[in-house]
């Protein structure tokens, strides 16, 4: 702000605590009561689902028999959950990392796992005091059902009854118990709700920079989780930078919040290495090789990315000159669309007075799902929580729910094909023809999100009334005249 006469009136004005950023419209605890109970049946209906491909009889690792090869791509029940129970030393009780590390060909060993620490956790956690693969479905379950609700309890804080897309979705039923997502997902919702609602007693009426604080403890524990929430500290840094909503959480006499931005960046940084230290200093090598598994996987048939099918036939996993560029391009596409995000993100703030930190987040999401060498489908859970935060149209969703449905069940009925030694070309069968569709359609999707994310409103500025009264405040300059101006 300047240091005009105006510009000074309105700092004065927007330091005090009578301007926090509103109060916001909920729902009441019947409601939420109500969409916490609609998301733990889409809980028990995922959990149903992945259960079809647990035995009754056991073999000597724990594994469900007779038929559990043939019936996790048939059924399409397939989970990553029951299938690691064998191989990566789970079923064994190994505490992860310490022990750990990655051969010459790829392979990990010694409780490591191809995830971050804290998903390695949750993993020795449900394996702990179970002895077969069923059991510890089961176990993993009944961890992270309290995380998918939870999630859904904040959505609907945030964004009312528009919480439902993530309480009845089809990918919760399909993927809350594929991998470990919800964990990650609540920690992505909780900072956009410590930001826009705080916590406590008073709540939002908390300094934006105790709350963006919070926020980046809450992203450097979701990388901890599954990496992708870390970024989500970008368009967080600039949302403080300016000030949050309007600009009216400035310190007083300032345009730009420098030190707000740069120690929000500092905290995210300082939970991530808090976290993964005490493992890399227990077991350096177990610790390092659940990344190094990670960069040097291939975008191979199971990568359900668009370089393995863009490229193909060169594409095969022996081709090291595409796996060498896919490496390059990958990673330098991904940081691109970032860019571009949040330079269409700083064009509305200049246009509208408030940085969007949440629809830029979720067009950054978008970029790193459409061009990431893998694209498992579970990470549809990832996105899910923007189309609740974030006003798309209602055609958006739907269309992404289909491909997505068409990739979660005719990926696994293809693998079943090809393992089956049946025709399975996109003329043989709708398997091939639904995964294209998967690919291609959720390809197509994701870009034109990007885009509708970054022209759309957040959900949760919809639902919060104006910080001051028009006729208690003074007049705020026009853009560009002294002060941001205030968002229409």
């Amino acid at each position: 702000m300047s240091g005009g006469p105006v510009g000074t009136a309105t700092a004065e004005v927007v330091a005090g605590p009578a301007v926090a950023p509103g109060r916001a419209a909920r729902l009441g605890r019947g409601a939420l009561a109500v969409l916490v109970l609609l998301c733990g049946v889409a809980l028990a209906l995922g959990f149903a689902n992945k259960d079809r491909c647990t035995g009754t009889t056991f073999d000597q690792w724990g594994r469900s028999t007779p038929d559990f090869a043939e019936r996790k791509y048939r059924e399409a029940c397939y989970s990553d959950i029951q299938y690691l129970w064998v191989g990566r030393d789970v079923d064994r009780h190994v505490f992860p990392y310490v022990d750990g590390g990655i051969t010459a060909d790829g392979e990990l060993r010694g409780g490591t796992v191809e995830y971050p620490v804290l998903t390695g956790l949750v993993i020795w956690l449900g394996a702990l005091a179970v002895h077969t693969d069923a059991g510890f479905l089961l176990a993993s379950a009944l961890i992270m059902a309290p995380f998918g609700l939870v999630t859904a309890w904040l959505l609907g804080r945030l964004s009312r009854w528009r919480a439902l897309v993530w309480a009845l979705s089809p990918p919760l039923v399909l993927y809350a118990f594929h991998n470990w997502e919800l964990p990650v997902v609540l920690c992505a919702t909780a900072a956009v709700y410590v930001v826009h609602r705080g916590w406590g007693r008073r709540g939002v009426d908390r300094p934006l920079r105790h709350r963006a604080h919070a926020a980046a403890v809450l992203l450097g524990l979701g990388f901890a989780f599954k990496l992708y929430p870390a970024i989500f500290v970008l368009p967080l840094m600039l949302y403080v930078l300016t000030g949050g909503r309007g600009g009216a959480e400035l310190p007083a006499g300032r345009r730009r919040d420098v030190a707000g931005m740069v120690t929000t960046a500092l905290v995210a940084m300082g939970t991530a290495v808090a976290v993964n230290a005490p493992f890399a200093l227990a077991g350096f090598d177990g610790w390092l090789a659940s990344f190094t598994f990670q960069g040097q996987r291939k975008a191979d048939i199971t990568s359900n990315s668009i370089w393995y099918w863009a490229l193909r036939p060169d594409s095969e996993p022996q081709n090291d000159a595409v796996n060498h560029l896919v490496n390059i391009a990958s990673p330098v596409a991904v940081f691109a669309s970032f860019a571009v995000a949040a330079t269409i993100g700083w064009v509305r703030y200049r246009r509208e007075g408030t940085y969007p930190w949440v629809p830029v987040s979720a067009a950054m999401l978008c970029g790193f799902l459409l061009l990431h060498k893998v694209h498992s489908p579970q990470y549809a859970l990832w996105l899910v929580p923007m189309f609740v935060l974030v006003r798309v149209r209602w055609g958006w969703i739907a269309a992404y729910f289909a491909a997505d449905l068409a990739m979660g069940i005719g990926i696994f009925v293809w693998f079943a094909d090809i393992a089956d030694d049946v025709p399975a070309g996109v003329y043989d069968g709708f398997a091939a023809q639904a995964v294209m569709i998967g690919v291609w359609g959720r390809a197509a999707l994701l870009v034109g999100l990007f885009t509708a994310f970054l022209t759309h409103r957040s959900t949760v500025d919809e639902e919060v009334t104006p910080p001051v009264p028009a006729a208690a405040a003074p007049p705020a300059p026009a853009p560009g005249a002294g002060a941001p101006a205030t968002p229409r």
